[in-house]
């Protein structure tokens, strides 16, 4: 699995994939040419002009077959305080369940705070119960509602917030992985940078009394070693992460 920016030549697939996902999950209070209107709205011709937008994000999830299977849409807004809105979130009904939509979201809270944002905020609409038990299971609360009109329609959605983002090592719900053969219960909101991808916190149990190993962001294996100084290599892939910083003070 790989979490990358988009690109222009990945729109039909975002497209295609906005439209799966909203039909899946959407359609016992959206009517369907609701949806199909949506999508004209959202992604149409000419949403390819905010890729190249530096205040918007979008990032792409492939599969081991280099397929798009979801992506996740957002903005940072603001002059004073950056805030970073996380639009949309989707994930392909068929590859829903594995950790993707977890795995995206922390990607996702990553992106935007390394692009200056003091502040996160997630949107999802207030009938959508599968979503807003999803925001609040990884660390966000309600804070707010606004109004949205999607087609003719007008639908109440809710604002979820993060703040205080002081890194505190540990972010988010856990999830039971099994990689290598073993069942790990691994912690995505703990991670740390690799030179491919992030490296994340695996557990034994979920319980988390124990760190058992890091599970490579890269290539999906625990397969890795940590050295005295704090260096992690995948041995499957070669992502790696430098050693520690583990004195600031240098008194």
């Amino acid at each position: 699995m790989e979490i990358r920016e988009a690109t222009a030549s990945d729109a039909a697939a975002i497209r295609t994939i906005a439209h799966d996902s909203l039909n899946s999950t959407y359609t016992s209070f959206l009517a369907e040419e609701t949806i199909d209107d949506a999508i004209e709205q959202w992604y149409g011709d000419s949403f390819v002009d905010d890729l190249e937008d530096d205040r918007v994000v979008f990032l792409v999830v492939e599969d081991d077959d280099d397929e798009i299977v979801a992506f996740s849409q957002s903005e940072l807004v603001g002059q004073q305080i950056n805030a970073g809105h996380l639009l949309w979130l989707h994930v392909h009904p068929d590859h829903r369940d594995s950790g993707t939509g977890v795995r995206l979201l922390v990607r996702t809270r990553e992106t935007l705070l390394e692009k200056g944002a003091d502040e996160i905020q997630c949107f999802v609409l207030e009938d959508n119960e599968i979503g807003n038990e999803f925001y609040r299971a990884h660390g966000f609360e309600q804070a707010d509602q606004r109004e949205i009109e999607i087609g003719a329609e007008t639908f109440t959605e809710n604002v979820y917030v993060e703040s205080d983002l002081e890194d505190d090592g540990e972010w988010g719900a856990i999830d039971e992985v099994t990689v290598d053969g073993e069942t790990v219960y691994v912690s995505y909101g703990e991670a740390a940078r690799g030179s491919k991808a992030p490296f994340y916190t695996a557990y034994r149990t979920e319980e988390r009394a124990e760190r058992y190993a890091w599970l490579c962001g890269n290539c999906d294996s625990i397969d890795n070693a940590m050295d005295a100084m704090g260096r992690i290599e995948c041995n499957n892939c070669g992502n790696r992460r430098k050693a520690t910083r583990w004195d600031s003070a240098h008194l």
